[in-house]
Formats: structure tokens, sequence, C-alpha cells
């Protein structure tokens, strides 16, 4: 399954992970400096969350265009069950 970004697609995807990267990095600076451990956990909560989304925005895209493929017959020779089965492994590696 090859995953198909176009425009706004891309372009929340993008920013979500620019996002967690930022986030993290603030983490890792605030770790350095020896700040408030409760700063430190709402900030990685903050970062945890940014990937989740940024993940389960990549997965929709892509149940999205395997929907679309397999309309059209445009498939990898790919079974729907074995295409579901693939997908819900993906989803599950989020969880």
């Amino acid at each position: 399954m090859d995953l198909r970004f176009e425009g706004d697609e891309l372009k929340s995807v993008l920013n979500r992970l620019r996002r967690a990267q930022g986030q993290i990095s603030g983490v890792i600076r605030m770790i350095e400096e020896g700040r408030d451990c409760e700063d430190v956990v709402t900030q990685l909560a903050a970062a945890s969350r940014a990937l989740d989304r940024a993940g389960f925005a990549i997965i929709a895209t892509g149940l999205q265009q395997c929907l679309t493929d397999a309309g059209n017959g445009d498939g990898n020779g790919e079974t729907t069950d074995e295409m579901k089965a693939r997908l819900e492994k993906l989803f599950l590696s989020l969880a």
C-alpha cells in the first residue's frame, strides 16, 4: 500500500509532526535544565498526543486510499481481508 498525500493532507500531517518535534526538543531542554517533573511530563504528554494524531491521520489517509483503490480495481492483488488485516495491525501499533 503506497501512501499518497496531497495538499492540505500533507500540510496537516507535517504540521503535527513538526509540533511533536518541537515539543520533544522542549522536553529534552527541560530535562537538561532540571525543570519541574510535572512540567516535563505535561510537555511529554503533549508530544505523545501530537505523534498519535499524526499517526492516525496517516493511517486514515491510507485507509481512504485503499478503499478508493479497491473500488477502482487499482489494488495490488491484495484481498479485502488481507488489506483489512494490515490496516488493523497499523491501528493497533498506535494503541
